[in-house]
C-alpha cells in the first residue's frame, strides 16, 4: 500500500486512469491513453519495461529534463539519486523566462508510486503497474502520470489559462520520451 498521506481530495484524482486496476492482457505496448477530471489530466503508456527500471529513472530528479514532454525542464541541481517521500529537490525551468523551481516528494511506494509537488501545491504523479504481456507479467508497465492541481490555492489558474490540455498532450510525450529512453539504453542507470 502506497505511503502518501495525500489529502482526500488528491487521493480522489489518484488512480484516474484506473491504474489500481488488475491491467489486462488486451494491452499492447506502446499503446497510449489519456484524459481528464474536473482538476486533473492523465495519461497511461504501456512500456515494455519493468516498473523497477521504469521507477530508476522517474525517480531521479536528474532525469526529468531527458524524459519531460513539455519542454520546460531543463535540469536539476545536485547529484543523481533515487528520491523518496519527503525529499526535496530543485529543476531548473524555462517557460517564457529561466527560473528554478523547488519540489517535494509527498506520495512514495518503492516501484510503483511517486508524486512531488512544488510551492504552488501542483502536482505530478507517476503510478506503476506491471501488466502482462504475451503471457509474462511483470515484463511491461502500465505508466499513468497525472498532473493534478486539486491540491493547489490557485488550481483555477489552470483551467483559465487553457493549461490542462496542454499539459495532457505533454505527458503523453513524456511517457512516449521514457518509452524511447528505456528502449534505446541495454543497461541499468
Amino acid at each position: 500500500m502506497a505511503d502518501n498521506n495525500a489529502d482526500n481530495k488528491s487521493q480522489d484524482t489518484a488512480g484516474a486512469a484506473g491504474s489500481s486496476q488488475n491491467s489486462s492482457a488486451t494491452e499492447s505496448v506502446g499503446q497510449t491513453d489519456s484524459g481528464s477530471t474536473e482538476s486533473s489530466v492523465w495519461a497511461s503508456r504501456i512500456i515494455a519495461a519493468p516498473a523497477e527500471r521504469l521507477f530508476e529513472i522517474i525517480a531521479d530528479p536528474t532525469m526529468h529534463h531527458v524524459i519531460d514532454g513539455s519542454g520546460t525542464v531543463r535540469n536539476a541541481t545536485g547529484e543523481p539519486r533515487l528520491l523518496s517521500k519527503g525529499d526535496k529537490f530543485s529543476t531548473n525551468m524555462r517557460l517564457f523566462v529561466p527560473y528554478r523551481m523547488r519540489n517535494t516528494v509527498v506520495e512514495y511506494d518503492r516501484d510503483r508510486l511517486i508524486a512531488w509537488a512544488h510551492i504552488g501545491g501542483w502536482r505530478w504523479r507517476y503510478e506503476l503497474e506491471p501488466v502482462e504481456v504475451d503471457g509474462t507479467k511483470g515484463q511491461a508497465t502500465k505508466v499513468t502520470e497525472t498532473f493534478d492541481w486539486s491540491t493547489s490555492k490557485a488550481g483555477f489558474y489552470v483551467t483559465m489559462m487553457g493549461w490542462n490540455d496542454r499539459n495532457r498532450q505533454a505527458l503523453e510525450k513524456t511517457l512516449g520520451r521514457l518509452d524511447t529512453f528505456v528502449s534505446n539504453t541495454g543497461q541499468g542507470l
